[in-house]
């Protein structure tokens, strides 16, 4: 009986890696096109918890039509984030290799600002499980402020993991393809997860 209670809870978690997998896969597919990038990543965050407990089947069908709302409510705002983020890594790009006072200047503004932006994401990643059907940015943007407020520190530690994995990434790409989605979702999801209450159960007498 030991070794079979074993032997599912191998199987359970080997069910987890697999369905976590097959959405950076899908995800992956449906970021080449710049337009469905981060409603990809929104609709990941929102079936994410479930790829995760495996309590609810048919986790592709539930993807897609997560996907399908959020094209509709978020991709115009995917899109301004998408050439935002491509901006932001421009100049730091080029500050980081400029010379004179206005290098360091311009690091100083630059760094401590997407340390910040990094912040208000993976937030709003935390809260994106529990966002109404009729949610917008704008109400998930004033969410993700919220959440950060409330947990600024694991936010703070969330984004350490991410540019740490970031650089890591920047020296072996195929990092990129086996997590440039899960990464972000699981730092969000470990941020968004509250704390499990004890119960009668967990007191040993």
């Amino acid at each position: 009986m030991q070794n079979a209670g074993r032997t599912n809870a191998v199987l359970s978690k080997l069910s987890v890696v697999g369905d976590l997998l097959l959405l950076q896969l899908v995800f992956l597919v449906l970021g080449f096109g710049i337009v469905t990038l981060f409603p990809a990543a929104f609709a990941m965050q929102r079936v994410l918890p479930d790829a995760i407990s495996q309590e609810r089947p048919r986790l592709m069908g539930r993807f897609f039509g997560e996907f399908r709302w959020a094209m509709k409510r978020f991709w115009l705002s995917g899109f301004a984030l998408y050439v935002g983020s491509v901006m932001l890594a421009f100049g730091l790009s080029f500050w980081a290799f400029a010379s004179g006072p206005a290098r360091i200047f311009a690091l100083v503004v630059l760094i401590p600002l997407t340390g910040m932006i990094l912040g208000l994401y993976l937030s709003g990643l935390a809260v994106f499980p529990q966002a109404p059907e009729d949610a917008s940015m704008k109400t998930v943007f004033r969410s993700a402020n919220l959440f950060l407020l409330r947990k600024p520190l694991p936010v703070a530690g969330g984004v350490v993991v991410l540019l740490t994995w970031f650089a890591l990434a920047s020296q072996v790409p195929t990092l990129l393809v086996v997590g440039s989605g899960l990464v972000p979702a699981l730092t969000a999801y470990a941020l968004g997860r509250e704390p499990r209450k004890k119960t009668s159960e967990d007191v040993s007498i």
